[in-house]
């Protein structure tokens, strides 16, 4: 199996431009979600979605992880609340510096790091990490492999059930399982957390 950057390394990294190909999959249905959740018209989504995805591009070399966990969703969480925030001071109907709409108490919301909306912005975010980092590993393995990844890592199924079904031994169903999760593992490093496990499959 062949050894690559992590994803967020290769974002970091000028000489990898296919990487914003693979960012662009990532977040680009997240942050749409999301700009809608914050009534966003379709008029102005698109030209938003841009902005938000060029300031992440823009930024993301000087990006510094540094160990904190859920440094990264936190970073790109900031970067869509400035530009929602930027988004509706520019309209005489968006909330004022000095507060008291209900959009700057939403917007607020997402911003403080233990907030309820923050939760589900992580939760959704690392979901959808994962369910692109999966089709994105998928093709490097062998249908065997993926299958015994899946059946005992998703479906719940014991080794030994799912030995018995692929017609292979206990051991490399293991096996398999393990190099799956090491690649995802490699590829997810620094943009969701894994000390503690994978989310569940989307």
């Amino acid at each position: 199996m062949s050894t690559s950057l992590s994803l967020l390394n290769q974002l970091q990294d000028a000489s990898t431009p296919h990487a914003w190909d693979r960012l662009q999959r990532i977040y680009e249905p997240l942050i749409r979600k999301w700009l809608r959740a914050y009534d966003i018209q379709e008029s102005d989504a698109e030209d938003l979605l841009q902005e938000t995805l060029l300031a992440i591009s823009k930024d993301i070399g000087a990006f510094d992880h540094n160990g904190r966990a859920g440094a990264f969703r936190a970073w790109v969480k900031g970067i869509l609340v400035n530009r929602l925030r930027k988004f509706w001071r520019s309209r005489d109907r968006g909330p004022s510096v000095q507060g008291g709409s209900d959009m700057q108490r939403r917007l607020a919301e997402l911003d403080d790091p233990s907030s309820g909306v923050t939760l589900i912005w992580n939760k959704e975010h690392d979901e959808r990490v994962l369910r692109e980092l999966l089709a994105m590993v998928k093709p490097h393995f062998t249908e065997s492999t993926w299958l015994a990844f899946c059946g005992t890592t998703f479906e719940g199924r014991k080794p030994q059930q799912v030995a018995g079904e692929l017609g292979i031994s206990l051991n490399a169903v293991v096996i398999a399982k393990s190099r799956v999760i090491n690649r995802l593992r490699q590829e997810a490093d620094g943009m969701i957390e894994t000390s503690s496990g994978f989310p569940e499959k989307p």
